[in-house]
C-alpha cells in the first residue's frame, strides 16, 4: 500500500471534509515524527491517513477501529499499520508497543486540538498559532471539551518527548501542510 492507495481508501470511506483534513493533519505530524526518529515516513503517513477512515461507517466503540481493521486486512494493509490504528483507541486494549503506534496516539488528539485552536483565531490561519496559544486553550476545559487533554499529555509522555516540544513538532508539521488542511 502506498500513499495514493491510502488516500483512495480514505476518500472512498470518508465523505466529511473535516475528517479527511484531520487525517491529513495527523499524516503531516506523523511524517514529521518519522523523519525525527529515522523511521519509514511512507508507512507512518499511511497509518495516519487510515487511522479514522472507518469512523463515519462505525462511529461507536468498539466498532471503530476494529471493523475498519478488518477492511484494511482485506485490502492487504500491513499488520503493523493495523495494530497501530487499533492501538490509538484505548478500549481495544491493543498495546501501543511500537514507536509508530505511540506516535499515532500522540498525534491524533493534538492535531485535532490544534485545528480547533486555529479555527477560533480571528484569522483562522495556523500560521498565527503558537505553542503558548495551544497551552492556554488546554487550560480552558470548556474549549474543545471532547478532546482529551489527558491523552495529549500521555501521548507526549509515551513518546518520551516534552509536551512543549511535542506541541511544537505537531504545530510546525501542520503549518507545513496548511494549504492542504485549509488552515
Amino acid at each position: 500500500m502506498n500513499r495514493q492507495d491510502a488516500l483512495d481508501t480514505l476518500y472512498t470511506y470518508t465523505k466529511s471534509d473535516g475528517l479527511r483534513k484531520h487525517a491529513l493533519a495527523v499524516e503531516a505530524a506523523m511524517r514529521a515524527y518519522a523523519r525525527k526518529f529515522g523511521e519509514p515516513e511512507e508507512t507512518w503517513g499511511i497509518t495516519a491517513l487510515l487511522h479514522d477512515f472507518d469512523y463515519e461507517m462505525f462511529p461507536t466503540a468498539p466498532d471503530h477501529p476494529v471493523k475498519g481493521s478488518e477492511i484494511l486486512k482485506e485490502l492487504g494493509c500491513p499488520e503493523e499499520v493495523r495494530n497501530a490504528i487499533l492501538g490509538h483507541a484505548h478500549y481495544t486494549n491493543v498495546p501501543r508497543d511500537t514507536l509508530m503506534a505511540r506516535a499515532l496516539f500522540a498525534c491524533d488528539e493534538l492535531a485535532g486540538f490544534i485545528t480547533a485552536v486555529t479555527l477560533v483565531r480571528p484569522s483562522r490561519k495556523i500560521a498565527d498559532v503558537e505553542v503558548s496559544s495551544i497551552k492556554k486553550k488546554m487550560k480552558d476545559k470548556a474549549f474543545a471539551r471532547n478532546v482529551s487533554r489527558d491523552d495529549i499529555i500521555l501521548g507526549a509522555q509515551d513518546l518520551e518527548v516534552p509536551l512543549d516540544e511535542h506541541m511544537h513538532t505537531v504545530l510546525e508539521a501542520m503549518k507545513s501542510a496548511s494549504d492542504e488542511l485549509g488552515l
